[in-house]
């Protein structure tokens, strides 16, 4: 067991919307009797791509003692994709382009690296 960073979600604020699970690359949240929930918290890398995108702020990072994170279990994982992650500019989705997660004007969006100069200086 190590202390290190780690995703909390509260089950009295999730909504079980599922928009945290796809972009959990480590395929460390599933949808449990309709709540998001850390299935392996030796999955998770405590990176926090997930966080911006909960509607209802029921995500968070903490420090605890868990088990390490487990590159080689988190690869092997299948991969979940969700068609409704497009770029917030040109609609493109992620199997033509790289897109990241990004807050603009109190928002959670997705931008592809083709618009994000277009995002960042207008």
């Amino acid at each position: 067991m190590a202390k290190r960073s780690i995703v909390k979600i509260d089950e009295e604020k999730c909504t079980g919307c599922g928009k945290c699970i796809s972009p959990c690359a480590e395929g460390a949240i599933e949808l449990v009797n309709g709540k998001a929930k850390v299935v392996s918290d030796d999955l998770c890398d405590g990176m926090g791509f997930c966080i911006g995108l909960c509607p209802v702020g029921a995500i968070t990072i903490e420090q605890r003692h868990t088990l390490e994170f487990n590159p080689e279990k988190a690869h092997a994982q299948p991969k979940k994709t969700d068609t409704s992650i497009q770029c917030f500019s040109c609609g493109c989705g992620e199997e033509k382009a790289y897109l990241m997660p990004a807050r603009h004007k109190m928002e959670s969006i997705w931008v592809c690296t083709r618009c994000l100069p277009k995002l960042i200086h207008g």
